[in-house]
């Protein structure tokens, strides 16, 4: 039997699972323009962001956004281009960087404006330089390539004490989740009664349902293991 599953009512797009975005301050963007000169004229804060945000004029009269790196202040200039130093806050091509610099907010490909590291406290560095590539050593502690024309920039995203400071209270974790739309507590599909998962029932917490999705399943049965290669465990 189907189930109105969490999944099917996110994928329908009511006001209840969408983001707010009307209450964001901005998205974090790189200029188009490079080799120019900015001044930092605000520093706000964001909901959908964990970081401060910087906003910053340039010369040419573009302004854009990015994540706050440690140590910003209003008025301080910032550059962007091969002729930017080494300091944090500029923007420079992943081939301008030596390596051991610690970056934030990289671009996934040339020109889209930055998609990884931005989260508050993080940071990357600079490996090796190789051809027309750069690896990277994410905060995750995996390697990963990207084109040397990708921008990156300088140093340490604001905010690192951030998840040092416990929620306490369930309600205090509610109105942050509630802030960003997200669904939040997240129970697990074995927890729920039947009527609500197809892994759910009355047998306390151990069920006992198999993970793997009958094949001619309807749309609220098609949960777990969808026509997984193998099954079982793993052998050494």
């Amino acid at each position: 039997m189907g189930k109105p599953l969490i999944q099917q009512r996110r994928g329908k797009g009511s006001q209840r699972y969408r983001t707010p975005k009307h209450t964001f301050t901005a998205a974090i963007q790189y200029p188009r323009a490079n080799d120019q000169k900015g001044t930092i004229i605000d520093i706000a804060t964001c909901p959908a962001h964990t970081s401060p945000l910087i906003l910053v004029k340039y010369d040419n009269g573009e302004c854009a956004v990015n994540a706050a790196p440690e140590g910003i202040y209003l008025g301080q200039e910032v550059h962007i281009g091969a002729s930017a130093p080494i300091q944090p806050g500029n923007v420079l091509h992943l081939k301008d960087i030596p390596e051991g610099t610690l970056i934030f907010n990289i671009e996934s490909k040339p020109g889209d404006g930055g998609k990884f590291v931005r989260a508050s406290g993080t940071n990357a560095k600079v490996l090796a330089q190789s051809g027309k590539e750069t690896v990277v050593l994410l905060p995750s502690k995996k390697k990963k390539t990207f084109l040397n024309q990708c921008r990156a920039t300088i140093g340490i995203v604001a905010g690192a004490g951030r998840p040092e400071k416990p929620f306490l209270r369930a309600g205090t974790k509610k109105l942050k989740m509630k802030q960003k739309n997200k669904i939040w507590p997240v129970v697990s599909g074995a927890a729920m009664n039947a009527i609500d998962h197809p892994f759910g029932g009355k047998r306390s917490s151990r069920k006992g349902r198999p993970t793997i999705a009958p094949k001619y399943a309807p749309p609220g049965r098609k949960v777990g293991m969808l026509k997984p290669r193998r099954t079982g465990r793993r052998k050494k």
